[in-house]
């Protein structure tokens, strides 16, 4: 099975449905959208510091999760480009201190986040909003990606639970 070409893809499935998940349990709280925002499936965005092949997993993970919890086109495309910019990022950082390996996803979503909840309130929201959301979704990402995402790179590492790819 080490040489199989199907494991980089069913890897990659299980990340986009741990993602899916963790997201659905954030929304059941209220926290998976909006101004703060604070998505415990942020912190897998770490795992392309290990496996290459969670970054579709992720991308599409968040896909899913978007097209389920907000239903907003504007967040089921940019808002999942800001994960896929966060784990091509975490990949390109993976041989750096562990903390700048979540940099990248919490930059990327501060920055794309608040255009997102501004686009989406149509008119109900101006760019002037915009500080505001960055703090706010930067903040939450820090916690997610950040912290959680930080400690759980430690712990995969620590334990060797991932093979680095």
């Amino acid at each position: 099975m080490k040489n199989s070409k199907i494991l980089p893809i069913v890897r990659a499935g299980m990340i986009a449905a741990l993602y899916v998940a963790l997201t659905y349990a954030s929304a059941l709280v209220g926290l998976s959208s909006g101004a703060i925002q604070l998505r415990l499936s942020e912190m897998l965005t770490v795992l392309p510091a290990f496996l290459p092949e969670s970054i579709p997993g992720l991308y599409i993970g968040c896909l899913i999760a978007n097209l389920l919890t907000t239903g907003n086109i504007y967040d089921i495309l940019l808002g999942s480009l800001a994960t896929l910019i966060g784990a091509i990022g975490a990949r390109m950082l993976r041989n750096t201190h562990p903390l700048l390996i979540s940099l990248p996803t919490v930059i990327a979503n501060a920055i794309i986040v608040p255009l997102v909840i501004i686009l989406q309130a149509g008119g109900g929201e101006t760019f002037a909003s915009f500080p505001y959301f960055f703090l706010t979704v930067g903040i939450g990402e820090f916690l997610s990606a950040g912290l959680l995402g930080t400690m759980a790179y430690k712990i995969i590492d620590k334990n060797k639970l991932l093979p680095r790819l």
